[in-house]
């Protein structure tokens, strides 16, 4: 079978996408992965097939936009999905959307007759009366009751609409009838669910596919530098915002709190380039590494809460702090609360990154539950389409 799998979004939606794609092919499919071209060494360095999408997120997310900027980029990336997907997908039996604002691949599967799928790679992105929307344009909804949910749900739903003339303009020269409810149609009939049931469970109502986290088996070593720190005393703790562009204050509180229990840390920089404000031996900066392989080695994970690193940190055994930012990541950092593998935080101080370290057992326990098999569950139901 031939398979496109796309996502615009960060590397939280690009890896898991990677790995659904590698399970794919490693089943005899034809695969193509579209995603933004920060991300072209890591679909490429797994052997796939890769088209760009849009501009290099990390230089777009470092520029602060105007709100009269956010029309006209929001028009520009429906415009260049349609274009870049539509080209990628001639040919394909099945059309994977991986994450939110996949404004064209529906629209392209219809015009090509192909199956279309919506992976969400979490559960309070998608509607429920169980839980409140995620967090965006800086508001962060609190879980009610499940009509105050849904009321939310009603009120988020219009920031959807603001692509719906642009959508409705490209279907149209595809010879496509206009769509009206946005998120519903990016969404679609029967949404997927790429979440680890322990770690994020869908609460209902209605049954969902859920997958399992699409994880890659990163077999990555790590550099000699890090390996040597790594061996030279007890495990650090890491640091590490991803895509974030976290406040530097946060890495000044992180190795205050960690020097103060008399734990080292690894800081990775990210994309907020972020920096130890010395060179004393006992904390380490590093780039790009295997977090699967890090993670397992370190004494507490302090992230963004990202899915995909909520995950690798869960599946790691270790306990982990989550320092939320925007969108899902207040919803991981109250499934590590609920689960009590960690603890969610505004900063990291003294007592919460004690609190943190004193769960280790029951991060251990929890880790032995979470599933690694998801982008495989997955990729062997898509073939069944």
């Amino acid at each position: 079978m031939r398979f496109l799998v796309s996502t615009i979004g960060s590397r939280g939606e690009a890896q898991p996408v990677t790995a659904l794609a590698v399970r794919l092919r490693a089943l005899g499919n034809d695969v193509k992965v579209v995603a933004p071209p920060d991300f072209e060494d890591l679909v490429t360095g797994n052997g796939l097939d890769f088209t760009p999408v849009g501009p290099h997120l990390r230089t777009v997310t470092a520029v602060k936009l105007k709100p009269e900027d956010l029309g006209r980029l929001a028009e520009e990336s429906v415009r260049e999905q349609f274009r870049v997907v539509g080209q990628a997908a001639r040919g394909a039996d099945v059309l994977v959307a991986g994450g939110a604002l996949q404004h064209a691949t529906r629209s392209i599967a219809e015009s090509i007759n192909a199956h279309y799928v919506y992976a969400s790679f979490c559960a309070n992105t998608l509607p429920s009366p169980h839980h409140a929307p995620p967090a965006m344009l800086g508001r962060v909804p609190v879980n009610g009751t499940p009509e105050e949910n849904l009321a939310q749900w009603d009120q988020q739903r219009h920031l959807f609409g603001s692509s719906r003339a642009a959508i409705n303009a490209e279907r149209a020269k595809l010879g496509l009838g206009p769509i009206d409810d946005v998120r519903d149609h990016i969404f679609g009939d029967a949404p997927w669910l790429a979440a680890d049931p322990v770690l994020g469970p869908w609460p209902g109502p209605g049954d969902l596919v859920q997958t399992g986290a699409w994880l890659t088996d990163d077999q990555r070593p790590l550099a000699p530098e890090l390996e040597a720190f790594l061996a030279a005393g007890e495990p650090p703790i890491y640091f590490g915002l991803g895509s974030m562009r976290g406040a530097q204050d946060a890495v000044d509180h992180a190795v205050e709190a960690a020097r103060a229990l008399g734990k080292r840390v690894v800081l990775q920089r990210g994309w907020a380039d972020l920096r130890l404000t010395d060179d004393a031996a006992d904390c380490l900066a590093i780039g790009e590494v295997n977090q699967q392989a890090l993670f397992r080695r370190a004494a507490a994970v302090v992230h963004h809460g990202g899915a995909g690193t909520t995950t690798t940190a869960a599946a790691a055994g270790t306990p982990q702090i989550v320092l939320p930012h925007m969108y899902d990541q207040y919803y991981w950092g109250n499934q590590v609360e609920r689960l009590n593998i960690g603890r969610s935080a505004k900063a990291v101080t003294t007592e919460v990154l004690a609190e943190a370290l004193q769960l280790a057992d029951q991060a251990a326990k929890v880790g032995t539950q979470v599933r690694t098999d998801g982008a495989l569950v997955a990729a062997k139901r898509l073939m069944t389409l």
